[in-house]
This record gives structure tokens, C-alpha cells and sequence, in this order.
């Protein structure tokens, strides 16, 4: 058992979940595969990174993450409406779909999820769907270890 504690440098092995305001679980890794990542990798958003610096293997929290620290507030500016000659023609557009598009900014692929569909129109959400949602983060650290450099 290490008694190393999250922190620069340290690799972390977890469980978690993730909660709405109302309960609802909307990820988890118990009953899978643990979560491992590098503290300050980038794989967390800063408001699940920040709470586990200084916890060490055994250590379990549950805290409340704001949307600012988490997958951002929800921004109106973020859904766009999109001709259909936009989309591949083979796909059915339903209300609900998740697309993706190449994002103009190179940063790979950019989904989406169609809100409405109104004749030749679409509106895309580009939001993530957790944004401008407060989340419980609980978590269970499994182990801390350096993080070994490739």
C-alpha cells in the first residue's frame, strides 16, 4: 500500500461516478475497468482534478462540481442551424442523434446533437451534454503511484 498522495507528477488509479442534481447516475467506471490517469494530463477537467490533490489510496470524497469547472456552462452561441445538404445523405436525422462533424479548427471531430429539424433546417447542438449541469463527482482512489515517464 503506497503512501503516495494525488498531486504534479503522480499517477492515479480511481473509481468514480457522476450524478445530476436529481441523482441520476450519468457515468461511472464501478463495476468496469478503473479509471488511471496523470494528475494534470488533461483526461479530468480541472473541477475533478482539484478536489483529489492531496488524497491517497484508501481516500474516497464525493464533491459538487459547477459547470464552469466541469464540461462549461451552457452556451446559446454553440447550437447552429445547418442546411440538410450539410449532413451525409445516408443518414436518417432524427431529434436526439448524435452527429459529428471535422471541426474547422482541426481539432478532429466535433459532435453534435440534433435539437430540431425543420424542413431543410437543422439545429445542432454543439454543446457537450453535460454542460451547465452541476455534478456530483464521488470517487474511490484505488492507488497513487509516480507517473513513469515514456
Amino acid at each position: 500500500m503506497s503512501n503516495y498522495t494525488i498531486g504534479e507528477g503522480m499517477q492515479m488509479t480511481l473509481h468514480f461516478s457522476l450524478a445530476l442534481e436529481d441523482g441520476t447516475e450519468v457515468d461511472t467506471t464501478r463495476g468496469k475497468t478503473p479509471a488511471t490517469c496523470v494528475f494534470g494530463d488533461g483526461n479530468l477537467p480541472p473541477g475533478f482534478e482539484r478536489p483529489l490533490k492531496g488524497m491517497s489510496t484508501g481516500e474516497s470524497g464525493q464533491f459538487t462540481v459547477l459547470p464552469e469547472y466541469a464540461f462549461g456552462q451552457y452556451n446559446p452561441q454553440n447550437v447552429q442551424r445547418l442546411k440538410r445538404e450539410d449532413f451525409d445523405n445516408e443518414i436518417e436525422l432524427e431529434e436526439g442523434l448524435v452527429v459529428s462533424f471535422a471541426d474547422p479548427a482541426g481539432g478532429g471531430e466535433l459532435p453534435g446533437v440534433i435539437k430540431t429539424l425543420d424542413g431543410d433546417m437543422i439545429e445542432v447542438d454543439f454543446n457537450h451534454p453535460l454542460a451547465g449541469r452541476t455534478l456530483t463527482f464521488d470517487v474511490d482512489v484505488l492507488d497513487v503511484t509516480p507517473a513513469t515517464t515514456h
